[in-house]
């Protein structure tokens, strides 16, 4: 009968001989199994070896900056090997085409850094660094990331009853990883959240000092080691923002009838007024018909080109929106039935 101690001092000796052959191999330059799913590379409007998963667009949609917000996620995924999620997400939106990304996180300072040369007399002359070069983003997106992992203690009190503490760094080690993560895009002018979007990813691997065997564990504990917790994560960042350039797609402003946003809403507060709201309410008293003062104006502007919104009464009934979406139509406008911004701009030139 094989004494313990004897299997413990054979698994120790196994695992020096496995570091040890670690050490000796050769290192290869892009090798595919270290790649994640954010892969290959992007410069400009091009991109190169993009992963053939990743949503993209004709052309831009705006430019966009990175916000994250360092909760506890964040130092989370120290552990998985993975800093930060603004690189890979920086990464997945110049190769998507979808957003032009501008600095605004640390190296932003170097910017400022250069600034201060220039004005110090230290740059070279003509090095111009001075004001009114930065572009402006017009959006922001902010990522957020949960971990749901499963009990793994059987498994790796398995192992670990066996070959004692050495058990306990492979078995304990052993994971089923699950990474969910949640991205916003908000309008930087407004202020207005446009997009939110979940994503996730699953996978298994084996960490700490097991995922230095790779395959080389055998039998069923080597097919933990083909997924780390970090390729999952990077997985549901690129799931996230899939959605989001899918819902940008069919993007669909949000609007107030008769109010506009951040006037009060609709829902209403005792003793709550705005500016807009009392101006409103002024025009609406104004009117014999009790109409808003707006769609009245644009239903005679109707009218008067030969669309027929009906009386200028002021209420936004069937037939004026029919006559609102057949003018945006005949004036390259999106066919929405909304009175916007743009629509009002264009009745008013056409008067």
């Amino acid at each position: 009968m094989i004494r313990f101690t004897s299997i413990k001092t054979l698994a120790l000796a196994s695992l020096s001989i496995a570091l040890t052959g670690c050490a000796e191999m050769p290192v290869k330059v892009g090798d595919d199994s270290s790649k994640t799913v954010a892969t290959g590379s992007a410069g400009g409007a091009s991109s190169q070896n993009a992963s053939s998963q990743l949503e993209s667009c004709g052309e831009p949609l705006g430019t966009m900056a990175l916000y994250e917000q360092k909760y506890d996620w964040y130092y989370s995924m120290r552990r998985y090997g993975l800093q930060s999620t603004v690189p890979v997400l920086r990464l997945l939106a110049q190769q998507s085409n979808c957003f032009v990304v501008v600095e605004r996180g640390r190296a932003f300072k170097n910017i400022e850094q250069e600034r201060k040369l220039e004005e110090s007399g230290e740059l070279r002359t003509n090095s111009n660094f001075g004001k009114g070069q930065l572009v402006s983003a017009d959006f922001t997106l902010t990522p957020s990331l949960t971990f749901s992992e499963s009990n793994t203690g059987g498994l790796g009190g398995l192992v670990g009853g066996v070959f004692g503490s050495v058990g306990s760094v492979v078995g304990g080690s052993l994971k089923f990883g699950q990474a969910s993560s949640l991205l916003t895009l908000v309008d930087n002018r407004s202020g207005v959240q446009l997009i939110a979007a979940e994503g996730s990813a699953k996978g298994s691997s084996v960490g700490g000092f097991g995922g230095l065997f790779g395959r080389k564990l055998g039998g069923a504990m080597g097919a933990y080691a083909k997924t780390p917790e970090a390729k999952v994560i990077v997985a549901s960042m690129m799931d996230a923002f899939n959605s989001v350039v899918i819902a940008s797609r069919s993007y669909v402003a949000q609007e107030i009838q008769g109010q506009g946003l951040g006037t009060g809403g609709k829902l209403g507060v005792d003793g709550g007024t705005t500016n807009a709201s009392t101006s409103s309410q002024t025009a609406v008293q104004s009117s014999s018909s009790g109409g808003n003062q707006s769609i009245m104006t644009a239903q005679k502007q109707l009218n008067a080109l030969g669309y027929d919104a009906g009386s200028a009464d002021g209420v936004m009934g069937n037939k004026t929106r029919t006559a609102i979406s057949q003018f945006q139509e005949d004036n390259n406008l999106k066919s929405t039935g909304r009175l916007d911004l743009q629509t009002k701009s264009a009745l008013e030139q056409l008067q």
